[in-house]
Protein backbone atom coordinates (compact mmCIF):
# COMPACT_ATOMS: atom_id res chain seq x y z
CA UNK A 1 0.00 0.00 0.00
CA UNK A 2 1.02 3.59 -0.66
CA UNK A 3 1.30 4.92 2.88
CA UNK A 4 0.01 8.29 1.75
CA UNK A 5 -3.34 6.66 0.99
CA UNK A 6 -3.63 4.99 4.40
CA UNK A 7 -7.03 5.29 6.07
CA UNK A 8 -8.52 3.20 8.89
CA UNK A 9 -7.26 1.74 12.16
CA UNK A 10 -3.57 1.90 13.08
CA UNK A 11 -2.60 0.12 16.28
CA UNK A 12 -0.30 1.91 18.73
CA UNK A 13 1.45 -1.31 19.70
CA UNK A 14 2.55 -2.10 23.26
CA UNK A 15 6.05 -3.41 23.95
CA UNK A 16 5.93 -6.69 25.92
CA UNK A 17 8.65 -7.39 28.47
CA UNK A 18 9.83 -10.57 30.16
CA UNK A 19 10.19 -11.16 33.88
CA UNK A 20 13.88 -10.35 33.39
CA UNK A 21 12.90 -6.91 32.01
CA UNK A 22 14.01 -7.77 28.47
CA UNK A 23 12.07 -7.38 25.23
CA UNK A 24 9.72 -10.37 24.91
CA UNK A 25 10.28 -11.09 21.23
CA UNK A 26 7.99 -14.13 21.23
CA UNK A 27 5.09 -12.12 22.65
CA UNK A 28 5.87 -9.22 20.31
CA UNK A 29 5.61 -11.49 17.28
CA UNK A 30 2.39 -12.93 18.66
CA UNK A 31 0.93 -9.44 19.03
CA UNK A 32 1.85 -8.56 15.45
CA UNK A 33 0.22 -11.72 14.10
CA UNK A 34 -2.87 -11.04 16.24
CA UNK A 35 -3.14 -7.60 14.66
CA UNK A 36 -2.73 -8.82 11.09
CA UNK A 37 -5.17 -11.70 11.57
CA UNK A 38 -7.74 -9.17 12.79
CA UNK A 39 -7.32 -6.79 9.83
CA UNK A 40 -5.52 -3.85 11.43
CA UNK A 41 -4.60 -1.40 8.66
CA UNK A 42 -1.12 -0.53 10.00
CA UNK A 43 1.11 -1.12 13.02
CA UNK A 44 2.91 1.61 14.96
CA UNK A 45 5.52 0.36 17.47
CA UNK A 46 7.79 2.42 19.72
CA UNK A 47 5.35 5.18 20.55
CA UNK A 48 3.91 6.29 23.88
CA UNK A 49 1.95 3.05 24.21
CA UNK A 50 5.14 1.15 23.39
CA UNK A 51 7.01 2.74 26.34
CA UNK A 52 9.55 4.13 23.90
CA UNK A 53 11.19 6.48 26.43
CA UNK A 54 12.46 3.45 28.38
CA UNK A 55 13.98 1.63 25.38
CA UNK A 56 17.71 1.92 24.89
CA UNK A 57 19.16 2.08 21.38
CA UNK A 58 19.68 -1.66 21.00
CA UNK A 59 16.20 -2.43 22.33
CA UNK A 60 14.67 0.11 19.98
CA UNK A 61 16.43 -1.62 17.10
CA UNK A 62 15.28 -5.00 18.40
CA UNK A 63 11.61 -3.96 18.59
CA UNK A 64 11.57 -2.25 15.19
CA UNK A 65 13.47 -5.08 13.53
CA UNK A 66 11.22 -7.73 15.05
CA UNK A 67 8.03 -5.95 13.98
CA UNK A 68 9.25 -5.27 10.44
CA UNK A 69 10.53 -8.83 10.08
CA UNK A 70 7.27 -10.33 11.37
CA UNK A 71 4.98 -8.08 9.32
CA UNK A 72 6.71 -9.02 6.04
CA UNK A 73 5.15 -6.07 4.20
CA UNK A 74 1.60 -7.33 4.84
CA UNK A 75 0.63 -3.97 6.38
CA UNK A 76 2.54 -0.69 6.75
CA UNK A 77 4.78 -0.21 9.79
CA UNK A 78 4.91 3.35 11.12
CA UNK A 79 7.64 3.56 13.74
CA UNK A 80 7.70 6.05 16.60
CA UNK A 81 10.92 8.03 16.22
CA UNK A 82 10.35 11.21 18.17
CA UNK A 83 12.46 13.06 20.72
CA UNK A 84 12.75 16.49 22.29
CA UNK A 85 16.32 16.51 20.98
CA UNK A 86 16.18 17.14 17.22
CA UNK A 87 19.51 15.38 16.64
CA UNK A 88 18.25 12.27 18.46
CA UNK A 89 14.95 12.35 16.55
CA UNK A 90 16.92 12.43 13.30
CA UNK A 91 19.10 9.53 14.48
CA UNK A 92 16.05 7.41 15.38
CA UNK A 93 14.28 8.32 12.14
CA UNK A 94 17.27 7.29 10.06
CA UNK A 95 17.54 4.03 12.01
CA UNK A 96 13.84 3.26 11.50
CA UNK A 97 14.23 3.92 7.77
CA UNK A 98 17.31 1.67 7.62
CA UNK A 99 15.44 -1.13 9.44
CA UNK A 100 12.66 -1.12 6.85
CA UNK A 101 9.94 1.06 8.38
CA UNK A 102 7.37 2.30 5.88
CA UNK A 103 7.03 5.59 7.75
CA UNK A 104 7.76 7.30 11.04
CA UNK A 105 5.62 8.89 13.74
CA UNK A 106 7.28 11.99 15.15
CA UNK A 107 5.95 13.51 18.37
CA UNK A 108 6.17 17.20 19.18
CA UNK A 109 9.20 17.91 21.37
CA UNK A 110 8.27 17.53 25.02
CA UNK A 111 9.46 19.32 28.17
CA UNK A 112 11.54 22.02 26.42
CA UNK A 113 8.36 23.63 24.96
CA UNK A 114 9.50 25.04 21.61
CA UNK A 115 7.86 28.00 19.89
CA UNK A 116 5.80 27.39 16.75
CA UNK A 117 8.88 28.25 14.69
CA UNK A 118 10.81 25.74 16.78
CA UNK A 119 8.25 23.05 15.94
CA UNK A 120 8.52 23.90 12.25
CA UNK A 121 12.32 23.80 12.17
CA UNK A 122 12.41 20.58 14.23
CA UNK A 123 10.12 18.65 11.89
CA UNK A 124 11.67 20.19 8.77
CA UNK A 125 15.10 19.00 9.88
CA UNK A 126 13.76 15.45 10.33
CA UNK A 127 12.02 15.55 6.94
CA UNK A 128 15.24 16.70 5.30
CA UNK A 129 17.12 13.77 6.86
CA UNK A 130 14.92 10.85 5.73
CA UNK A 131 13.01 9.78 2.64
CA UNK A 132 10.10 7.82 4.13
CA UNK A 133 6.78 9.53 4.95
CA UNK A 134 6.37 11.30 8.29
CA UNK A 135 3.28 11.51 10.50
CA UNK A 136 3.34 14.39 12.96
CA UNK A 137 2.03 13.67 16.47
CA UNK A 138 0.40 16.39 18.55
CA UNK A 139 -0.31 15.38 22.15
CA UNK A 140 -0.04 18.51 24.33
CA UNK A 141 -1.33 16.67 27.40
CA UNK A 142 1.97 14.77 27.43
CA UNK A 143 4.38 17.17 25.74
CA UNK A 144 3.31 20.38 27.46
CA UNK A 145 2.91 22.36 24.23
CA UNK A 146 0.51 22.43 21.28
CA UNK A 147 1.37 22.31 17.58
CA UNK A 148 -0.97 24.96 16.21
CA UNK A 149 -2.93 24.52 13.00
CA UNK A 150 -1.01 27.26 11.20
CA UNK A 151 2.22 25.37 11.91
CA UNK A 152 0.77 22.06 10.72
CA UNK A 153 -0.34 23.72 7.48
CA UNK A 154 3.19 25.01 6.91
CA UNK A 155 4.61 21.55 7.57
CA UNK A 156 2.04 19.94 5.25
CA UNK A 157 3.77 21.70 2.36
CA UNK A 158 6.92 19.62 2.95
CA UNK A 159 6.86 16.70 0.51
CA UNK A 160 7.37 13.79 2.90
CA UNK A 161 5.24 15.10 5.80
CA UNK A 162 1.94 13.48 4.88
CA UNK A 163 -0.18 13.11 8.03
CA UNK A 164 -1.01 14.19 11.57
CA UNK A 165 -1.91 12.12 14.62
CA UNK A 166 -4.09 14.62 16.46
CA UNK A 167 -4.48 14.06 20.20
CA UNK A 168 -5.11 17.58 21.45
CA UNK A 169 -8.54 16.51 22.81
CA UNK A 170 -9.84 19.71 21.19
CA UNK A 171 -12.52 18.99 18.59
CA UNK A 172 -12.57 22.65 17.47
CA UNK A 173 -8.82 22.46 16.75
CA UNK A 174 -9.31 19.20 14.85
CA UNK A 175 -12.08 20.74 12.75
CA UNK A 176 -9.96 23.81 12.06
CA UNK A 177 -7.22 21.57 10.67
CA UNK A 178 -9.64 19.42 8.67
CA UNK A 179 -11.24 22.50 7.13
CA UNK A 180 -7.95 24.08 6.07
CA UNK A 181 -5.65 21.17 5.24
CA UNK A 182 -4.62 20.27 1.68
CA UNK A 183 -6.44 17.30 0.13
CA UNK A 184 -3.40 15.01 0.24
CA UNK A 185 -2.79 15.48 3.98
CA UNK A 186 -4.14 12.75 6.29
CA UNK A 187 -5.46 13.38 9.80
CA UNK A 188 -5.84 10.53 12.30
CA UNK A 189 -7.35 10.70 15.76
CA UNK A 190 -4.86 10.03 18.53
CA UNK A 191 -7.69 9.27 20.96
CA UNK A 192 -10.00 6.27 20.50
CA UNK A 193 -12.96 8.13 21.98
CA UNK A 194 -12.58 10.89 19.36
CA UNK A 195 -12.17 8.56 16.36
CA UNK A 196 -15.83 8.56 15.32
CA UNK A 197 -16.17 12.32 15.65
CA UNK A 198 -12.93 13.04 13.79
CA UNK A 199 -13.82 10.77 10.87
CA UNK A 200 -17.32 12.26 10.73
CA UNK A 201 -15.69 15.68 10.39
CA UNK A 202 -13.49 14.50 7.51
CA UNK A 203 -10.62 12.66 9.19
CA UNK A 204 -8.95 9.50 7.93
CA UNK A 205 -8.89 7.09 10.87
CA UNK A 206 -7.35 6.48 14.25
CA UNK A 207 -4.02 5.55 15.84
CA UNK A 208 -5.54 3.33 18.46
CA UNK A 209 -4.66 2.04 21.92
CA UNK A 210 -7.85 -0.05 22.08
CA UNK A 211 -6.84 -1.79 18.86
CA UNK A 212 -4.35 -3.74 20.97
CA UNK A 213 -7.36 -5.44 22.59
CA UNK A 214 -10.08 -5.13 19.92
CA UNK A 215 -8.34 -4.73 16.53
CA UNK A 216 -11.24 -6.07 14.50
CA UNK A 217 -13.76 -3.79 16.23
CA UNK A 218 -11.61 -0.68 15.75
CA UNK A 219 -11.16 -1.62 12.09
CA UNK A 220 -14.94 -2.03 11.73
CA UNK A 221 -15.62 1.27 13.51
CA UNK A 222 -13.27 3.27 11.32
CA UNK A 223 -14.29 1.53 8.09
CA UNK A 224 -17.99 2.05 8.82
CA UNK A 225 -17.47 5.72 9.55
CA UNK A 226 -15.26 6.22 6.50
CA UNK A 227 -17.95 4.86 4.21
CA UNK A 228 -20.63 6.97 5.90
CA UNK A 229 -22.37 4.16 7.79
CA UNK A 230 -22.63 6.08 11.04
CA UNK A 231 -25.34 3.86 12.50
CA UNK A 232 -22.93 0.91 12.56
CA UNK A 233 -20.01 3.10 13.62
CA UNK A 234 -21.98 4.53 16.55
CA UNK A 235 -23.03 1.06 17.70
CA UNK A 236 -19.40 -0.07 17.83
CA UNK A 237 -18.27 3.20 19.39
CA UNK A 238 -20.73 3.05 22.27
CA UNK A 239 -20.26 -0.68 22.79
CA UNK A 240 -16.55 -0.20 23.41
CA UNK A 241 -16.50 3.33 24.83
CA UNK A 242 -16.17 1.98 28.42
CA UNK A 243 -13.05 0.08 27.32
CA UNK A 244 -11.64 3.12 25.49
CA UNK A 245 -12.07 5.18 28.65
CA UNK A 246 -10.76 2.41 30.92
CA UNK A 247 -7.51 2.33 28.95
CA UNK A 248 -6.81 5.73 30.49
CA UNK A 249 -8.05 5.05 34.01
CA UNK A 250 -4.34 5.21 34.85
CA UNK A 251 -1.49 6.39 32.66
CA UNK A 252 -1.30 4.68 29.27
CA UNK A 253 -0.10 1.95 28.71
CA UNK A 254 -0.67 0.61 32.24
CA UNK A 255 -4.33 -0.41 31.74
CA UNK A 256 -3.95 -1.78 28.22
CA UNK A 257 -0.98 -3.94 29.22
CA UNK A 258 -2.91 -5.20 32.25
CA UNK A 259 -5.83 -6.06 29.95
CA UNK A 260 -3.61 -7.84 27.43
CA UNK A 261 -2.16 -9.91 30.28
CA UNK A 262 -5.69 -10.84 31.39
CA UNK A 263 -6.37 -11.84 27.78
CA UNK A 264 -3.32 -14.12 27.82
CA UNK A 265 -1.38 -12.21 25.16
CA UNK A 266 1.54 -10.83 27.21
CA UNK A 267 3.07 -10.90 30.67
CA UNK A 268 2.06 -7.96 32.82
CA UNK A 269 5.42 -6.22 32.96
CA UNK A 270 6.17 -2.50 33.00
CA UNK A 271 9.25 -0.37 33.20
CA UNK A 272 9.67 2.30 35.83
CA UNK A 273 8.44 4.92 36.25
CA UNK A 274 5.28 3.01 35.22
CA UNK A 275 3.95 0.66 37.89
CA UNK A 276 1.20 -2.02 38.01
CA UNK A 277 -2.39 -0.86 38.07
CA UNK A 278 -4.08 -0.40 41.45
CA UNK A 279 -6.23 -3.25 42.68
CA UNK A 280 -9.35 -1.08 42.57
CA UNK A 281 -8.78 -0.16 38.93
CA UNK A 282 -7.73 -3.71 38.08
CA UNK A 283 -11.14 -4.91 39.20
CA UNK A 284 -12.91 -2.18 37.22
CA UNK A 285 -10.91 -3.13 34.14
CA UNK A 286 -11.65 -6.83 34.62
CA UNK A 287 -15.39 -6.12 34.79
CA UNK A 288 -15.25 -4.08 31.57
CA UNK A 289 -13.29 -6.83 29.80
CA UNK A 290 -15.77 -9.44 30.98
CA UNK A 291 -18.70 -7.32 29.80
CA UNK A 292 -17.03 -6.98 26.41
CA UNK A 293 -16.43 -10.76 26.38
CA UNK A 294 -12.68 -10.33 25.99
CA UNK A 295 -11.90 -12.59 28.97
Amino acid sequence: MNLRELRGSIVALVTPFTAANKIDRRALKKLVEFQIENDTDAISPCGTTGEAPTLNDSEYEEVVGTVVETVKRRVPVIVGAGSNDTAKAIKLSKLAEKLGADGILSVGPYYNKPTQEGFYQHFKAIADAVHIPITLYNVPGRTGSNIETKTVLRLAQIENIFAMKEASASLPQMMELLRAKPDHFRVYSGDDAFALALIACGGDGVVSVAANQIPQAMKALSDSALRGDFITAREIHYKYLPLMNANFIESNPIPVKCALAMMGLIQERYRLPLTPISEENRQKLREILEEARLI
